[in-house]
């Protein structure tokens, strides 16, 4: 069992993260733990672990918690070993066997014979093929990384396991062996991610917000049917509210002039009837006073709908605020773009790339993803098709086209610029400084943010001011190529992602290990590389 009694968190920057959480975690469930980007996922892993405290309130842990963490390029500095935990049990266990039977290196070891067969196992499941505990983490892959806090798994045996975005680095074979782990482990977990693959894998979804922890009894395909029926639930009473605040601006306006026009006839039979000048005086101040009165309950009625609009209105999905309008291209459906035969690359003095040779075409209208494990040459590929290489045997054909490479880091976004800089800086078409601050608030950049650099932006951020840097350049490229897009992307940002792009008529070439993520996006060509 995992206890969180009423903890609140305030981060060292003396913001306040979330307060009074109240949440339970029963033996064997299997979690998802979602929720916008900023509400505190991660701490709120890193605080389950131990490696933070909470400001006040508890977490009681009745089992061992092992915890793969999101980002793992900070510990480069370590061992395999020191990272698992492990380095002085294994140094007790090799002096022990080498005759230094001292109480240090027993009390060291407590009896944990079996560690180096252990983390052997483990990395023979992980195909951590040939992997040393003494290597430096420094010299292995963003994957391999990964996949060495898994291997934790196999060599502590927790009852309780985190993780924090599993699968951001893995490639599709190591995603489907952490797929197939998920679903056949007994041990209890609790996993951010978004990838919805994993996540439908999992049997309650729980949401965390600034309201606190919301529990849905369901996988995430369950949760996003019950949030489209609350999403058009709202959408509903929005319309309502737009109807109701129509028809009571008609009504002031159709009572106003009725009114005028009383107004008008009462003054002529008044003139007609010769009523002395100071009476027509009182009878008129009554008949404003009586105008006024009425205007003002009709107004005050307007105002109050109308901030119950805007209330309703601020409960919608950002992703239904933000609309991109990716134009469209110029080229006729179905042009080559490029086409490969027999295409092979080696870099200086190595082997050729791929094993098999590359045989492909690429036309107009294409929405077409780019497979292969890591290190297979995606990213190479890429720069052939772009014209940034040449193929080194074979033939690679390349029409002339307008490309618009988007990487997962969007190291387009300038990080000396601020945010308003940035956006500036794509304005060709000459837009005025108060029409770029509109579409900046439109892609959830209010004013306090204009000043903020783009370097301080999380990854999120960054994706949503490049779209928004695109909505304000208005040129649509032919070739749109998206690599790993949506690695360090939450839920919420890869539904405006997907949104963004989803009407983009232009060629499509995606790099992911997302499934979910390529079928949203249309995607129904590939090109397979195996190194």
């Amino acid at each position: 069992m995992l206890f969180i009694n009423n903890i609140t968190y305030v981060q060292p920057n003396k913001e306040l993260l979330f307060e009074h959480l109240q949440f339970s975690i029963h033996p064997h469930e299997k979690i998802a733990l979602i929720g916008n980007n900023g509400v505190g996922k991660s701490t709120l892993l890193q605080l389950i672990a131990g490696n933070l405290k909470p400001t006040t309130g508890k977490i009681d842990a009745e089992a061992g918690v092992h915890f793969v963490p999101q980002l793992v390029g900070q510990f480069n500095q370590l061992t395999v070993a020191e990272v698992l935990g492990i380095d002085k049990k294994l140094a007790a266990l090799h002096a022990i066997l080498a005759g230094e039977a001292s109480e240090e290196n027993f009390s060291l070891l407590e009896d944990d014979w079996t560690i180096e067969e252990r983390a052997a196992e483990a990395f023979q499941y992980w195909q951590l093929h040939d992997l040393d505990l003494h290597h430096p983490m420094e010299s292995l892959s963003g994957g391999q990384k990964t996949k060495v806090f898994l291997a934790g798994i196999v060599i502590h045996q927790p009852d309780f396991v985190l993780l924090d975005e599993p699968t951001n680095h893995l490639d599709a074979a190591s995603r489907n062996q952490l797929y197939e782990f998920v679903k056949t482990t007994s041990k209890t977990l609790l996993i951010v991610s978004h990838d919805r693959s994993l996540l439908n894998l999992l049997t309650t979804t729980c949401e965390l917000s600034s309201s606190g922890i919301t529990t849905y009894g369901g996988n995430y395909d369950f949760y996003a049917e019950q949030k489209e029926i609350e999403r058009n639930a709202l959408n509903q009473d929005i319309h309502s509210q737009e109807k109701a605040l129509r028809k009571a601006k008609e009504k002031e306006r159709e009572t106003s002039e009725r009114q005028q026009k009383l107004d008008a006839r009462g003054k002529k039979k008044q003139e007609k009837a010769g009523v002395a000048r100071i009476m027509m005086n009182t009878l008129r101040n009554n008949a404003e006073n009586s105008s006024s009165k009425v205007k003002g309950m009709h107004q005050e009625k307007i105002a109050g709908l109308a901030e119950k609009l805007q209330d309703l209105r601020s409960n919608l999905a950002d992703a239904d605020r933000m609309k991109l309008g990716l134009f469209k291209s110029e080229l006729h459906k179905g042009k080559v773009l490029a086409e490969a035969e027999n295409c092979n690359f080696h870099f200086a003095n190595q082997p050729n790339l791929w094993a098999t040779p590359l045989n492909f075409q690429i036309r107009s209208g294409d929405r077409l993803a780019i497979k292969g494990p890591n290190g297979s040459g995606k990213s190479t590929l890429i720069e052939l098709i772009l014209g940034n290489l040449t193929a080194t045997a074979g033939r690679l054909f390349r029409a002339d086209f307008k490309s618009l490479y988007i990487d997962q880091d969007y190291s387009m976004i300038r990080s000396e610029l601020s945010v308003y800089e940035q956006a500036e800086n794509f304005n060709h078409s000459g837009l005025e400084e108060h029409e770029i601050k509109i579409r900046l608030n439109r892609f959830l950049f209010t004013k306090d943010e204009w000043s903020k650099s783009c370097s301080a932006l999380s990854g999120g951020e960054r994706m949503r001011l490049l779209l928004c840097c695109l909505s304000i350049e208005n040129q649509a490229p032919d070739v749109l190529i998206l690599d790993e897009p949506t690695n360090n992307l939450d839920m919420q940002n890869m539904e405006i992602l997907t949104n963004a792009f989803s009407d983009y008529n232009g060629t499509l070439l995606v790099v992911s290990h997302d499934a979910y993520f390529l079928e949203q996006m249309q995607v129904d060509k590939e090109i397979v590389l195996s190194s």
